[in-house]
């Protein structure tokens, strides 16, 4: 059983963040009741539930939140549960009932995490976006990329994902405090403030003098030649992230330029470096991606190919790790991190929305007419 066994947490319906927060929660052992719409919406990228890895692990009760019925449903789910996560605007959850101080007022101790790209409150807390628009205000998508070409936007791993692991870690801080103070509390998670704060270090060297606004011209942006990514004679990359000097060193001698007095003495004179890169692709692209891996793999010049999605699933050493599951069919990322003692079940498949809401309400109360009842109005599925 994973560490948050016996804990319970409401998911409402949303994409991105909130899923994703919801799956990890779930992998660690929660009991996650994720509350579907009753009709079809245009939520995410449409395709077949059992490819829908973010949904793994949950309960689904589908539940027409519009309906009196619907609302109170939701009330005494919360009443036994620890945690309630939502990404919808600003003022949707007010409107429907289920704000923080109606739900607060029957499970006091209740954390209340909110999901949002620009925050509850400001000029653009109403505005519609996605992942690439909050990720461009605090300056995280301008500095990805090389200086020649527009910004490259990074999937959406730092806002939405980003933003879900944030969400995560709120919630089990407020769950921690909440069993001391047996209060509960409001967890404001805006994309726009989870970007800012991964970009952190950046911030802290941009002050310090370090740090060019200019991309492409940085250690991590691809402006090293010892940090960044090399094609090779088949047409494959590999990545290089030999920062530190024993690393650089190394990866001079396996390359055959311990020779260079340029490399070996130039490695931080930032000048140099579009020369130095140069150098260095050409000889990466002297071998293929697997020659390259038989010369370098094992050793300390901070090296690794760079593999599809397919490949990865065969790469050994996440086959060795187990970091791949496959769940009906379909392969994906199995639950992390790893836990020595309280160790998580695999994963179940996602269901299809309202799977489980004859049981979930049955186990809240309700009786087999009044569910029926309330099918036949709509307020469930």
């Amino acid at each position: 059983m994973g560490p948050l066994h016996g804990v319970t947490i409401i998911e409402i319906a949303a994409i991105g963040p909130v899923p994703f927060c919801g799956m990890l929660l779930s992998d660690l052992g929660a009991e996650v009741i994720r509350i579907d719409r009753t009709q079809p919406s245009n939520l995410g990228t449409p395709m077949a539930t059992r490819y829908q890895v973010h949904l793994r692990g949950r309960r689904s009760v589908a539940v027409n939140l519009k309906t009196p019925e619907g609302r109170d449903i939701v009330l005494k789910i919360a009443a036994r549960s620890a945690a309630f996560i939502e990404g919808q605007r600003p003022g949707v959850m007010e409107r429907l009932g289920l704000a923080p101080g109606d739900l607060g007022a029957i499970n006091p101790a209740l954390v209340y995490g909110r999901m949002t790209g620009w925050g509850q409150d400001g000029p653009y807390a109403q505005m519609a976006g996605h992942d690439i628009n909050y990720i461009s205000v605090p300056g995280v998508l301008h500095s990805i990329g090389y200086g020649d070409r527009p910004p490259v936007p990074p999937l959406n791993l730092v806002g939405d994902y980003g933003g879900g692991l944030f969400l995560a870690m709120g919630v089990l801080a407020a769950i921690i405090e909440a069993k001391s103070s047996g209060r509960g509390q409001i967890i404001d998670t805006a994309m726009v403030d989870t970007s800012a704060s991964v970009m952190s270090n950046f911030y802290g060297r941009l002050a310090a003098g370090i740090w060019s606004e200019e991309r492409g011209h940085n250690v991590q942006d691809g402006g090293s030649h010892y940090y960044g990514v090399y094609e090779t004679a088949d047409g494959l990359y590999v990545s290089i992230g030999a920062n530190e000097s024993k690393f650089y060193h190394r990866l001079l001698e396996l390359l055959g330029l311990s020779h260079d007095q340029d490399m070996v003495e130039r490695q931080r004179d930032r000048a140099a470096w579009p020369a130095l890169r140069q150098r260095i692709a050409d000889v990466f692209r002297t071998k293929t991606q697997a020659e390259w891996r038989s010369l370098l793999e094992n050793s300390d010049a901070c090296f690794a190919p760079v593999l599809t999605l397919r490949q990865a699933v065969n790469h050994p050493q996440l086959a060795h790790r187990g970091t791949f599951i496959e769940l009906d069919g379909v392969v994906q990322p199995g639950p992390a991190p790893r836990f020595s003692r309280t160790v998580p079940e695999q994963p179940r498949p996602p269901v299809e929305p309202g799977t489980d809401t004859d049981a979930i309400l049955a186990e809240i109360g309700y009786n087999a007419g009044t569910i029926e009842a309330m099918r036949k109005s709509g307020a469930i599925l």
